[in-house]
């Protein structure tokens, strides 16, 4: 890929959490018998005719103001083609005229990435294929699943301002927490509720002009998305440098074989047959749609780091090294009100990101559960030297368990912080039973002070506190006396 640039425009479909349908009452759930949320409507019986779902209409908006778009009145179309997952062989989407227009999202590693557009529309059904791979070609027979069919969701279609496959799997990240923190979809890419196509193409570095693009289609995992833009990236550049060229088509992931393969010459709207839909007017919202719309949001993620951040470091300043990827991660698992509330109570602000970034991210769903009271006063006991690090995570686990008061909890596993004098006298005991190690560590070999601190947690059972060890090991090089002071 020396030399080369990858070029991506996604396009997440995500579907919304509403009650029912977008054009019928048929219920929107997964995981029901196929076939048995159907209704005329749906199924595109003749004389049939759908009525908008509001709720389905606020979503899409919400989802419009949560992405900076310029919402707008837009009308539905009908985008024709005959597959049999569309029982009506057009889908209800919006051509033109989408609700949704411009906006951008910003990425936690800084980059901002432009929105083209969110459009609503109707899912379609589902059809499987059995033998042959799963696929078209070579199936024996095909099982089609109209659940699905008019379940409403939004089209979100990117700019192609993604470079690479490390950079997609950021945004569609993200793009998922924006969505299950405005409540809009449960964004479950195992189960189909959000699904992503892929426009890949690449160029030469240093030139503006985009190359052409295949589409790789249906990706429902993270990993199968990275997967793929690294395949397809690779393998147009490999035909590029083999003196062929790259043909716009849509390309089928095998997730087996780790390749994407020929599906069908790429689809433009005038193959799609676009035209007004006749039975619905268009959509002009009102202020009191779009103050419904916006109701209640929520801090998104990137406000939801940045309120951590100005923790860590008041009035701008830098956030320590390494605390910016945890910042990340307990964002991206709903625990950093956890972290706040430790903060508002009077905890260690470093040390509560810590223990959340870590330990409680183990079992995130309980430790969204444990008590912030709680977690509070389990990080100043550990920042007061009362608990080492062993024991505050041994205890942190059984409060996310169990519940309780973190003192009761530490005093019915036996923890007690050692005394100052206990303290030193087991720091004297492992400079006496490792002496070779002792005279290298003095010597200038710093990675020994991580043996010699293991050895004093390993006889004192891990009651020792790890910093006051680290403490009475350097000034003991250094020949003054040990004093670990008020730490326990």
């Amino acid at each position: 890929m020396s030399g080369w640039e990858v070029v991506v425009g996604l396009e997440v479909h995500a579907e919304l959490s509403t009650a029912t349908k977008l054009f019928c009452g048929c219920p929107n759930r997964f995981g029901a018998e196929p076939n048995t949320l159907v209704c005329p409507v749906c199924l595109g019986l003749p004389g049939s005719l759908p009525v908008l779902n509001r709720r389905a209409v606020e979503l899409a908006m919400r989802i419009g103001k949560a992405l900076h778009c310029d919402i707008r009145p837009s009308r539905f179309h009908r985008k024709n083609y005959f597959y049999p997952d569309m029982p009506k062989d057009y889908q209800i989407s919006q051509y033109d005229e989408p609700v949704n227009v411009g906006g951008y999202l910003d990425l936690p590693g800084g980059r901002r990435i432009g929105i083209e557009r969110a459009h609503l529309e109707e899912d379609t059904g589902k059809t499987t294929h059995l033998g042959g791979g799963g696929r078209i070609h070579g199936a024996e027979r095909a099982l089609v699943d109209y659940n699905r069919a008019g379940v409403p969701l939004v089209e979100i279609v990117s700019r192609p301002d993604i470079r690479g496959a490390e950079e997609a799997r950021a945004y569609v990240a993200e793009l998922r927490d924006v969505l299950v923190a405005t409540g809009v979809s449960d964004g479950r890419m195992e189960e189909g509720s959000l699904r992503v196509d892929a426009n890949v193409s690449v160029r030469r570095e240093g030139t503006g002009e985009l190359g052409t693009r295949c589409e790789v289609k249906n990706l429902n995992s993270l990993r199968s998305l990275g997967r793929a833009i690294e395949h397809e990236a690779a393998r147009q550049v490999a035909l590029l440098e083999a003196g062929g060229e790259v043909v716009q088509e849509t390309r089928h992931w095998n997730e087996d074989e780790g390749r994407t393969s020929s599906m069908r010459s790429k689809e433009e709207s005038h193959d799609y047959r676009y035209f007004a839909e006749p039975d619905l007017v268009a959509l002009v919202p009102d202020e009191q749609l779009l103050e419904a719309a916006g109701a209640g949001m929520p801090l998104l993620p990137a406000e939801r780091r940045l309120r951590l951040a100005e923790l860590l470091a008041p009035r701008g300043g830098d956030v320590p090294a390494g605390a910016a990827d945890q910042i990340v991660t307990v964002v991206s698992l709903g625990l950093d009100d956890l972290v706040v509330a430790a903060a508002a109570a009077g905890a260690d602000v470093r040390l509560a990101l810590a223990r959340a970034a870590n330990e409680a991210a183990r079992a995130p769903e309980a430790a969204r559960g444990l008590d912030p009271a709680a977690f509070a006063a389990l990080v100043r006991m550990e920042a007061a030297g009362r608990l080492s690090a062993t024991q505050s995570k041994s205890v942190l686990s059984e409060l996310i368990e169990h519940g309780g008061d973190p003192a009761e909890v530490a005093g019915r596993l036996g923890f007690e912080g050692l005394g100052d004098d206990a303290l030193e006298a087991a720091v004297e005991a492992v400079v006496a039973a490792h002496p070779e190690e002792w005279d290298r560590f003095v010597g200038g070999e710093e990675k020994l002070a991580q043996f010699l601190l293991g050895q004093v947690m390993r006889s004192t059972g891990g009651r020792a506190d790890g910093k006051a060890v680290a403490a009475l090991l350097a000034k003991r090089r250094q020949g003054a006396p040990a004093e670990p002071g008020s730490r326990r």
